[in-house]
């Protein structure tokens, strides 16, 4: 019996300077049991074994690839039954949305040190439930693919070319991040292909049941079931049911992309109506077009004419959130 279990991915990049100091923690406190895995094929074993040691809280150490197996296999596997385990997750990423969202931000041992604090008492006040992102091709039988944030269009494939061109640099994260923004917004103000800029979107369609369609070369396309997002902003859309997902597409030119981004900092996107901005709540979204990117959780996948990503939340799965 553990209160705690961690699972480590020593080949995520963030562990590479952090494993040594999470495992310096785990050997000094005895409520903590650290299982390490080699690669992510071993996640859905590692879970077995955690789950014989019945631990109160799961916390996930490692990059986005890490964190969206870890939830997969959570979700599908069963190893926890009926009830498993509130997850909560490190710091410890190039992007760090979903800890951001459970209030993990900082030094990720001071975040495990605060998991622990947590769970020696009654952790119901910091238990929160979120729908996880299914992401499957509509064929029966298959195993969809769970996450919590989607990125499409001209966001991934900005992503891509930060994945590929600039994090190579060795650049701090938040400089990367920086630098990527900069040339992406550049990218769209030439409008045209450049070999230095990311490139441009493909035409994508959008199509939210009962709420309508999109179609378009996007600068921004993002689905998430995520509650806090960059700028402490979320999305309450004005005379709409509430949805579990969370849609939202910018047209691609500079003037939407500069709503948008002034909206989300005032704390009113959704709010209102803005020009090149479309926000939907919904419990299916299909995406396709022309080998058009999508990137769940860091895994890339491509939609497809005639054959479209599909997209619907899953039941809620328990969180610990870290923030009081």
């Amino acid at each position: 019996m553990a209160l705690v279990a961690l699972l480590s991915n020593p080949r995520s990049t963030g562990n590479q300077s952090l494993l040594p100091r999470v495992r310096a923690f785990c050997a000094q406190e005895k409520d903590v049991f650290h299982y390490e895995v080699e690669e992510v094929g071993q996640i859905s074993a590692a879970l077995r074994t955690i789950a014989r040691v019945k631990p109160k809280v799961l916390v996930v150490n490692g990059g986005d690839g890490t964190v969206q197996t870890a939830l997969t296999e959570l979700y599908h596997g069963g190893h926890f039954g009926e009830n498993p385990p509130p997850v909560a997750v490190l710091p410890n990423g190039k992007t760090n949305l979903i800890a951001h969202d459970l209030g993990a931000d900082g030094d990720p041992i001071a975040a495990l040190e605060r998991v622990l604090t947590l769970a020696r008492t009654d952790m119901s006040p910091n238990i929160v439930s979120r729908e996880l992102i299914a992401l499957s091709d509509g064929e029966a039988g298959g195993r969809p693919v769970l996450g919590m944030f989607l990125g499409g269009a001209g966001l991934a494939d900005t992503m891509l070319y930060c994945r590929h061109k600039i994090y190579p640099l060795g650049l701090p994260n938040w400089l990367a991040h920086a630098l990527t923004l900069m040339l992406g917004l550049l990218a769209v103000l030439i409008g045209r292909p450049a070999r230095f800029l990311p490139m441009p979107p493909r035409p994508v369609t959008v199509s939210v049941t009962k709420r309508g369609e999109y179609q378009g070369r996007f600068a921004f396309l993002m689905v998430t079931t995520l509650q806090r997002l960059l700028f402490n902003s979320n999305m309450a859309v004005t005379g709409q049911p509430v949805g579990s997902m969370q849609l939202l597409v910018i047209d691609r030119s500079l003037p939407a992309l500069l709503r948008a981004f002034v909206a989300a900092l005032r704390g009113s996107l959704g709010r209102g109506r803005l020009d090149g901005v479309h926000i939907e709540r919904g419990d299916e979204i299909r995406i396709q077009g022309s080998q058009s990117s999508v990137i769940l959780d860091g895994e890339l996948f491509e939609a497809n004419e005639g054959r479209p990503i599909i997209l619907t939340p899953t039941a809620p799965v328990p969180f610990l959130r870290l923030a009081a």
